[in-house]
C-alpha cells in the first residue's frame, strides 16, 4: 500500500540521515546536522483504512529545501544552514550509492525533516522502490553547487566532469582568468588538484 511504502521511504532515508549524522557531527565547526523523524505504520483492524501512519507533529515554519525537480530550485534554502545541509547530505547519500540514489523533497521545520522522497537510478535498486522519478538524480547533478559543508565532508565537485568538458571546447582554454573561481568548485584534494589543472593545460 502506499501508506506502507511512505513509511519505508522515509526510515530509509532516516538510516542514511544517520549515518550523515555520524560522519558529519565530530567535523569541527560543522554543528547541528539534520535529522528525519521516525514515522511509524499503525493498523487499524477495525477501521475501513486499515493502517495509518504516526510522527512528531513539527511546529513552526515548514520549509521546503531541496530542489523538488529542476524547474522549481528553491534558491531560499541557499541562505539558510538548514537548506545548504541539506542540500549537502543529498550530495553525501548521491556519492555514497554512487550516484544509485538520491533523497529528494527534503522540507520541514529547523533541522527536523518529513515527508521526503527517494529517487534511484534503476528500479530495483537494493530491492528498494523510490517514489520519484530517477530523472531528479540528473538534475540533481545538474544543479547542484557544492558548499562549505560539502567541502568539510570531502566530497568530490558534480561540476568538474562539466568544466572539463567546457574547457576542452572553448578557445580561449589558455587564459585562466576565473581559474580561481574553478579551484572553489574543486574538493581541496591536493592530488585531484594536480590532475584537474594539469588537465587544463
Amino acid at each position: 500500500s502506499v501508506v506502507i511504502q511512505e513509511c519505508y521511504v522515509q526510515n530509509t532515508a532516516r538510516e542514511y540521515a544517520k549515518l550523515y549524522a555520524a560522519e558529519a557531527e565530530p567535523l569541527e565547526g560543522f554543528g547541528e546536522v539534520p535529522e528525519i523523524i521516525p514515522i511509524f505504520l499503525i493498523r487499524r483492524p477495525a477501521n475501513n483504512i486499515p493502517y495509518a501512519t504516526v510522527e512528531e507533529e513539527l511546529v513552526g515554519e515548514f520549509v521546503k529545501y531541496s530542489v523538488k525537480d529542476g524547474k522549481e530550485v528553491n534558491f531560499l534554502r541557499r541562505d539558510s544552514e538548514a537548506g545548504q545541509k541539506c542540500c549537502t547530505f543529498q550530495h553525501w547519500v548521491y556519492e555514497k550509492t554512487n550516484g544509485n540514489l538520491l533523497v529528494t523533497d527534503l522540507q520541514g521545520v529547523g533541522m527536523k525533516l518529513t515527508d521526503v522522497g527517494i529517487a534511484t537510478l534503476a528500479k530495483g535498486y537494493k530491492g528498494f522502490k523510490g517514489n520519484c522519478s530517477y530523472s531528479f538524480i540528473e538534475q540533481f547533478r545538474a544543479l547542484h553547487q557544492c558548499n562549505e559543508y560539502c567541502e568539510m565532508l570531502g566530497l568530490k565537485s558534480l561540476r568538474t566532469t562539466h568544466q572539463k568538458q567546457r574547457k576542452a571546447t572553448s578557445t580561449k582554454s589558455k587564459n585562466l582568468p576565473n581559474s580561481s573561481t574553478v579551484k572553489k568548485m574543486v574538493p581541496k584534494k591536493a592530488r585531484e588538484h594536480r590532475d584537474f589543472i594539469s588537465s587544463e593545460h
